[in-house]
């Protein structure tokens, strides 16, 4: 319990018993734990006589302030309400701010889904990108940390965090640790990417073992996701693939590697509502919702198949407006 010292107020107790519950079924809870220390020193200042968790505090620190996203204000609120749950399991009264006074569009950005020949333009331009005195691998880094995102779908920040041990060689595949929502899982690389891997290994971690990062950077420890974001911009520039601030992103990737597989899978005439699941499962979604996007961008983007999709899979597809898909 090493934030024990940290929380003060009269529900210091209850807040580090949820923290600990919460990192002993494997949430890391960093950013949870920050935001209660802001909520202990405002509890303080309630003077609250007893150990609950009353309606008015929570509706006054859940307040959206001046200038603030509604997407982090509900990220207080669902603290809050699990804080209150956790409380109400061990016998404490606390107010659960209910679900339905607040909803936040997930999906309210629209993914940019690559064409193939765009991957092939991409792909090109890491492949011939310069190597520098400063980071003498960054021209077989980014080559393959490219690859990698595409051709398994993963987020930036569980490819970078990859250690030597994380990658399988001999069996092909990612074991992946610091994911989003805190799960473990096991992917298979393809047999091209596992050969790249290979060569990758012996030219840039010759000699390294261990949780030796995969993805060195010279000034220590691993590439940072920030710089990827940056080198890829540049691709895109280089690849002469019109961008802004909105994208393409370089988490477009991982949407692509969803949307290509359905559509392969569609072609194949494969049972979606069979293998749904496992696309589900690979990408490390927390359910079958954070995957149901991709079903309707398959069939918006692919009208051809679009029948087929919905003959499968119709009863799962979300419905949504033009401007809610992500």
């Amino acid at each position: 319990m090493t934030d024990a010292l940290t929380f003060q107020s009269i529900l210091s107790g209850p807040i580090q018993g949820y923290i600990d519950e919460k990192k002993a079924v494997g949430y890391r809870f960093e950013k949870g734990t920050a935001m209660f220390r802001r909520f202990d020193i405002f509890v303080q200042s309630w003077n609250i006589a007893d150990i609950s968790l009353p309606k008015e505090l929570v509706l006054c620190w859940t307040k959206r302030t001046p200038n603030e996203t509604i997407s982090n204000q509900s990220k207080r609120i669902s603290l809050l309400r699990g804080l209150a749950e956790y409380m109400n399991r061990i016998g404490y009264p606390a107010y659960i701010y209910p679900k339905t006074l607040i909803t936040v569009d997930r999906y309210s950005y629209i993914p940019y889904i690559f064409a193939k020949e765009e991957l092939h333009t991409i792909l090109n331009v890491c492949d011939c990108y310069p190597q520098t005195a400063a980071s003498p691998y960054r021209h077989l880094i980014l080559p393959l940390i490219i690859r990698m995102l595409y051709g398994c779908g993963l987020r930036i920040s569980e490819t970078v965090n990859l250690t030597i041990d994380d990658v399988d060689l001999k069996e092909g595949t990612l074991f992946i640790t610091d994911t989003k929502f805190g799960k473990e899982r096991l992917i298979p690389m393809s047999v091209s990417l596992k050969e790249q891997c290979c060569n990758y290994r012996m030219t840039v971690l010759a000699g390294k073992t261990g949780d030796y990062p995969f993805y060195p950077s010279p000034h220590g420890g691993h590439y940072s996701s920030s710089t990827i974001y940056s080198l890829f911009r540049k691709i895109l520039w280089k690849a002469g693939i019109s961008h802004s601030g909105k994208g393409p992103r370089l988490h477009d990737l991982r949407h692509t590697f969803a949307v290509h597989c359905l559509k392969k899978w569609v072609l194949e005439g494969r049972d979606l509502s069979n293998c749904f699941p496992y696309l589900s499962v690979y990408l490390g979604h927390e359910d079958l919702r954070g995957s149901q996007r991709y079903l309707r961008l398959t069939a918006d983007l692919y009208p051809d198949i679009t029948a087929k999709v919905e003959e499968t899979c119709s009863w799962l597809i979300p419905e949504v407006e033009s401007n809610g898909t992500d």
